[in-house]
């Protein structure tokens, strides 16, 4: 473009604009979350996985945590057997993976089950997806418990307990399922040691 003396004028570029000109506030996103959790928890009460009940009374008070009432499969390590699993869901949900945890006084013997409740599987972490809910959830856990073998703790159970974080989503879990191995570095990268 010429100016008024044919000097080339520079255009200005204004910078691209990645978001909406109002910011979207926490409401919207949590909006969404509720939207998604609602959509959940009536397909969870109307079409539970087997051995699955939600509940009711821990989605009283409040939409972000639920306890999943739990029976182990028939034919199975676990048949007969009842445990409770706790759904803790983030503002950031689906988007980011629920907290998953047994919890109550039977907690599953299982090599990826700790002690504490805490269960070693992937997609709780690192595969999450949008697209998976907590009945995909619920299909893993039920089947990761029917495909065991022999009830036994992970061999690392006592260390991890006293150490780990009470979110087990703070924990990185490294997979080896191929040779039985689970490892997490959370005691190695919340600590300082001393050089000598």
């Amino acid at each position: 473009m010429l100016g008024p003396r044919g000097v080339t004028r520079a255009r200005q570029l204004r910078p691209l604009r990645l978001w909406p000109r109002r910011p979207w506030g926490d409401g919207s996103i949590m909006a969404s979350m509720q939207k998604r959790l609602q959509k959940e928890l009536l397909a969870l009460q109307n079409d539970p996985p087997p051995g699955m009940t939600l509940n009711e009374k821990s989605v009283q008070n409040s939409i972000t945590q639920w306890i999943v009432d739990m029976e182990g499969a028939p034919g199975t390590l676990y048949e007969g057997e009842k445990f409770q699993l706790l759904f803790k869901f983030s503002s950031r949900y689906p988007f980011d993976s629920p907290q998953v945890m047994f919890t109550g006084e039977n907690i599953p013997v299982h090599p990826h089950v700790y002690s504490n409740g805490h269960i070693c599987l992937s997609i709780l972490t690192e595969d999450w997806s949008p697209a998976l809910s907590v009945q995909s959830v619920c299909l893993s856990i039920i089947s990761m418990l029917s495909s065991c073998k022999e009830k036994r703790r992970p061999p690392d159970n006592s260390f991890y307990v006293r150490t780990c974080n009470k979110n087990p989503k703070k924990t990185k879990w490294w997979y080896h399922d191929e040779i039985g191995i689970r490892y997490w570095e959370t005691y190695y990268l919340n600590r300082s040691f001393d050089v000598f």
